[in-house]
């Protein structure tokens, strides 16, 4: 893999996407996790540190500095505590599980002290966002301490014992000091092993990158190449390896198809120059038809596999979403606010799903089983599967099937879905009271179905209605693939798009004729008979 080609190219790039996509996902889950676990240590701190007061309270009423060191002592032994201790009014400490310092008296400046000592007169409250802060020991070592204000409550207030809590209304602090190693060593711990994961699947990917450019992109493209230099230099005798049926595979077939015609107009060009000339220009419409459609099948291959990642991304989770939805729907009454806001869950999320179905089956190239089929009896079914919300919203159908209409070699399941799209985007475009016409009829004289091709008996099925009709400049843009015309919720543009395929499947065509505020009549051309490589498979399969 030389550094200059388009195979190294690639891979580097995609490998610093990639790695970029990484960091810039793993370093925020990392600062994320490393946050919550400190809330969840200050909460816990927080909590101790109330229940330690409370307590102590009666130990302290009834004047028992014994069961106050035992509480502490006991809440001390637990993992990760490092220190409590409790804080007289004065700053000198009368508790604490770390023995050599009970009786020493605690700077204002020292670290615990300090936010609420940052003005002469000290802070009566503290927030519980404040009460907690974090530093470190001379060893590199980070604690987490949480102080809480021990107040004068009434109970406390004698003559033997306190002043009144206007006088008096702080008798000590209470200050906890949490040991974050324990933490500190899940993050880093976490950290490797995101980093590490991160670090294989950017290895992984692009080893796979590597190998799928290198057979599908880099090994065609030499063909192409070295096909070019030979053709280039006189050997029209070359042919180019046609390594399967994809874009490559066909502009490959397309070149071969040049090289045989170059050959064949050389040839000509020795015996007349006038058959040298029309021979030049039907290789050239050939050649510029097999651009254009090898241009739009790439377009729709790329579309269609964006479309089929997306859906297979959302199925799952919608699966899950419409099942749990069911579930808890059969849990609640009829009527209550719950059920119908479940309801509207259930669907909308069928919606969705329905949307994904039409994203996969735009991307998945069915290929037709055909058959001699009732052209007639399959626009009947297809009818009645829409004529009922056709009449609910005062739309008739009318049908003008030609009698004794010949069989159509057809996939009947999927024209009847070609069928069914128009007629309900027909419905679509008819804002109230209208009429949609279906008519069927052998077309006079043959068809080409693309220009190029040669000229077929076929069958027209024209279904005409008396909507809004389709402005002249969409005209153009109504097969493209999520195209639409429609509001927001009421179409995803693959309907025509997919219909367009199925014909052109078929070896059929669509036109389209229509008036703003008019209507719109669309026109499906099918062939009559099966081409001679289908129609033994297809006696053999009907047998």
């Amino acid at each position: 893999m030389r550094p200059g080609s388009l195979h190294f190219k690639i891979v580097l790039y995609l490998t610093i996407a990639l790695t970029v996509a990484m960091v810039l996902f793993t370093v925020p889950v990392i600062r994320h996790q490393r946050e919550k676990l400190l809330e969840e240590a200050a909460g816990h701190v927080a909590r101790l540190s109330d229940v330690i007061t409370r307590s102590t309270r009666f130990a302290m009423l009834i004047n028992q500095p014994l069961y106050v060191d035992q509480i502490i002592h006991d809440v001390g032994n637990q993992e990760d505590i490092a220190k409590v201790r409790i804080f007289s009014k004065q700053g000198r400490i009368i508790h604490s599980t770390y023995l050599l310092e009970i009786g020493q008296t605690v700077d204002r400046k020292a670290e615990g002290c300090f936010h609420c000592h940052q003005e002469e007169k000290p802070l009566l409250q503290i927030s519980t966002a404040n009460r907690a802060r974090i530093f470190s020991t001379p060893d590199g070592k980070r604690l987490l301490g949480s102080m809480d204000v021990i107040r004068n409550e009434p109970s406390c207030a004698s003559s033997t014992c306190h002043e009144s809590p206007a006088v008096q209304p702080v008798l000590g602090v209470l200050d906890i000091v949490y040991s974050l190693e324990a933490i500190d060593r899940s993050v880093r711990r976490n950290t490797i092993i995101m980093a590490g994961f991160a670090l294989g699947f950017v290895i992984v990917a692009a080893f796979c990158a590597s190998f799928f450019v290198h057979r599908m992109v880099y090994r065609p493209l030499r063909d192409l190449e070295h096909g070019a230099k030979r053709i280039s230099s006189g050997d029209l005798e070359h042919t180019i390896p046609e390594r399967g049926t994809d874009e490559f595979g066909q502009l490959a077939a397309s070149f071969n198809a040049m090289t045989a015609a170059l050959r064949e107009s050389q040839r000509e060009l020795r015996d007349w120059a006038h058959v040298l000339e029309k021979k030049v220009e039907e290789r050239s419409q050939k050649l510029l038809i097999a651009e254009l459609g090898a241009a739009r099948r790439e377009k729709l291959a790329s579309v269609g596999l964006l479309a089929a990642g997306i859906a297979h991304e959302l199925n799952n989770p919608l699966t899950g979403i419409l099942t749990f939805a069911s579930l808890l729907r059969k849990k609640l009454p009829d009527g209550s606010q719950d059920a119908e806001d479940l309801d509207l869950v259930i669907q909308e999320t069928k919606r969705c799903s329905t949307i994904i179905r039409r994203l996969l089956d735009f991307a998945r190239e069915k290929t037709p089983e055909k058959k001699y089929a009732d052209l007639n009896r399959v626009i009947e079914d297809a009818v009645r599967l829409v004529e009922r919300p056709a009449h609910l919203h005062d739309i008739e159908i009318v049908l003008d099937l030609a009698q004794g209409l010949p069989p159509a070699w057809i996939d009947e399941d999927l024209i009847k879905q070609v069928i069914v799209n128009m007629v309900v985007n027909a419905q679509h475009a008819i804002e109230d009271k209208g009429i949609i016409t279906l008519r069927s009829r052998p077309c006079p004289d043959p068809r080409r179905p693309e220009p190029g091709l040669p000229a077929v008996p076929m069958v027209e099925v024209a279904i005409a209605d008396t909507g809004c009709g389709i402005p002249a400049q969409n005209l153009q843009r109504i097969f493209d693939p999520f195209f639409t015309t429609k509001g927001v919720g009421q179409g995803t543009g693959l309907g025509l798009s997919v219909s367009h395929g199925i014909v052109k499947a078929h070896g059929g065509a669509i036109e389209v004729e229509s008036v703003v505020n008019q209507g719109s009549t669309f026109r499906i051309f099918l062939p009559m008979g099966a081409p001679a490589g289908e129609a033994g498979a297809g006696s053999r399969s009907n047998a």
